[in-house]
């Protein structure tokens, strides 16, 4: 037996009995749940997801300690609505924790996503190690390397010792089944890593507030991520709320609409800070239908004089 059978068979082990649960089947080979809202497929992955997706950071209970009750309402309650990609990270805080201890029975149903900001091929690892036992699986549907900002951190990760090669060993092993790449600084950062490698997805901020930025993600993602395939996830959707603030958007209607009519765009995924706000966000989603040109270019107006507050998160790295 290789080193590696060996990872993989001692971690498959160690999350079935933690959590008494054993090894699912695919996304795809699972019985189709019943879904109302709108679905595309996420780019070359081939699975079909519905748009909107549950985030697992932001102003939300799910990265907070001590709110276990809150964010176990908000997970459940986000199944039972017909939400089935779920989107967490290893430095969000207690939220793998929180889905891990929720989501487990509905596994073979769901697309559940991490992400590491380890950019050396051990530390990835190791953060692998750790998300598939707080979540309670034996495989990621989607592992993402998280917010890449740099061109040197692109060369940490593409050398010989970097986290791309964590990433295609986990593949390999069916720890993971497909690779991402998600950002909020620089727009060219994202596509240079598409160009460089094949990765299934990235995770971008998507909202009318970003195209009034000098460098706005859209126009330079979006053309390198549709002519490979990849399944682009929009993020920052309503920008922590503050989008909605005096002399901006009127509400979650107009920022989903608004991200979700992008061509190209294939789901989002938003954080929820209550079940009520949840409810309503999904109900959002589920009567969305995708707006003109023109109404397009009317909500991106109603940002003008606001983008500057409300892409803070440029300046995240």
């Amino acid at each position: 037996m290789t080193d590696k059978q060996t990872r993989r068979n001692f971690l498959i082990t160690s999350v079935a009995v933690a959590g008494g649960i054993t090894a699912t089947t695919a996304f795809q080979q699972a019985a189709k749940p019943i879904v109302t809202m709108p679905e595309r497929v996420l780019g070359r992955t081939e699975v079909k997801l519905p748009i909107f997706g549950l985030g697992g950071a932001g102003q939300t209970p799910l990265s907070w300690n001590g709110r276990e009750r809150d964010a176990e309402a908000i997970i459940q309650k986000a199944w039972e609505l017909g939400i089935r990609y779920f989107d967490t990270a290893a430095s969000y805080g207690p939220s793998e924790d929180y889905l891990g201890k929720v989501l487990p029975p509905h596994r073979s149903k769901l697309f559940l996503a991490s992400k590491t900001d380890k950019r050396d091929r051990d530390g990835a690892w190791r953060e692998l190690e750790r998300s598939l036992k707080r979540l309670n699986t034996d495989y990621l549907d989607l592992w993402q390397l998280h917010h890449v900002s740099f061109s040197s951190e692109l060369d940490t990760i593409f050398s010989a010792s970097g986290a791309i090669q964590a990433l295609e060993e986990a593949i390999q092993q069916k720890l993971v089944r497909f690779a991402g790449i998600t950002g909020h600084h620089d727009p060219e950062i994202i596509a240079t890593g598409l160009r460089r490698y094949p990765f299934h997805t990235t995770l971008i901020p998507v909202n009318a507030a970003d195209q009034h930025h000098p460098r706005p993600f859209l126009p330079v993602v979006m053309p390198v991520a549709q002519e490979r395939n990849v399944g682009v996830i929009a993020m920052k959707v309503p920008a922590y709320g503050r989008l909605f603030q005096p002399g901006g958007l009127a509400g979650m209607q107009q920022a989903l609409g608004y991200a979700m009519s992008q061509p190209g765009v294939h789901c989002c995924v938003i954080a929820a800070e209550t079940v009520s706000q949840l409810e309503n966000n999904v109900k959002i989603a589920r009567a969305f239908q995708p707006l003109s040109e023109q109404e397009l270019a009317a909500i991106a107006q109603q940002t003008a004089s606001i983008w500057e507050d409300t892409t803070f998160f440029r300046a995240w790295t």
